[in-house]
């Protein structure tokens, strides 16, 4: 059975984007992606988003700026978005999901694959997960710059977990991935 696994890029600061809601990853070295990237892809079995990820997700990667490789393999990849809003979610294999029983949802995706279930992005989604104790794991890139603003990963509610690192990794440049399993 697959882990619910939040792999996520954040700030120094903790923010999951910036103040205008834009993303601020870390500059894409070949070790990030064969370290982050890569395995992400190769682990999972389901990704999760939430609904602006998603809309996100989608025009970047059937932009022309995206690597047509990785866009056909992301656009292959089984995909749940979770909206109360979003009425159409055509971007390969998505489907959308109400999320008005997120452990009947995650039990049900669990049957489905025998990969992990990655939530990628969408700290509000997360922490609902976070709040109905659903999360397994934490795979946090770390990117060493402040943003002073936006929305936080963590934003409270849940009760309280602690968490083992089981590995870190640094990059050149300074971000780190840290990787946490619930103790």
């Amino acid at each position: 059975m697959g882990k619910v696994i939040v792999s996520q890029f954040i700030s120094l600061d903790g923010f999951s984007n910036g103040p205008g809601g834009e993303l601020v990853p870390p500059a894409p070295t070949p070790d990030l992606f064969r370290t982050f990237i890569d395995v992400n892809m190769a682990r999972s079995g389901i990704f999760i988003y939430g609904r602006v990820t998603y809309e996100g997700m989608v025009g970047y990667w059937t932009s022309s700026d995206a690597n047509p490789e990785q866009a056909k393999l992301l656009a292959e990849r089984r995909k749940v978005v979770f909206s109360k809003t979003l009425q159409k979610a055509d971007w390969g294999r998505a489907t959308i999901a109400r999320g008005d029983d997120l452990a009947a949802d995650v039990a049900a995706m669990r049957r489905e694959t025998d990969g992990d279930l990655t939530i990628l992005g969408s700290p509000t989604l997360v922490n609902a997960f976070l709040r109905a104790g659903l999360v397994d794991a934490f795979h946090l890139l770390i990117n060493p710059v402040l943003l002073g603003g936006g929305t936080r990963l963590f934003q409270g509610g849940y009760d309280r977990t602690k968490w083992k690192l089981t590995s870190a990794q640094p990059f050149d440049g300074g971000p780190v991935v840290l990787n946490y399993e619930r103790s």
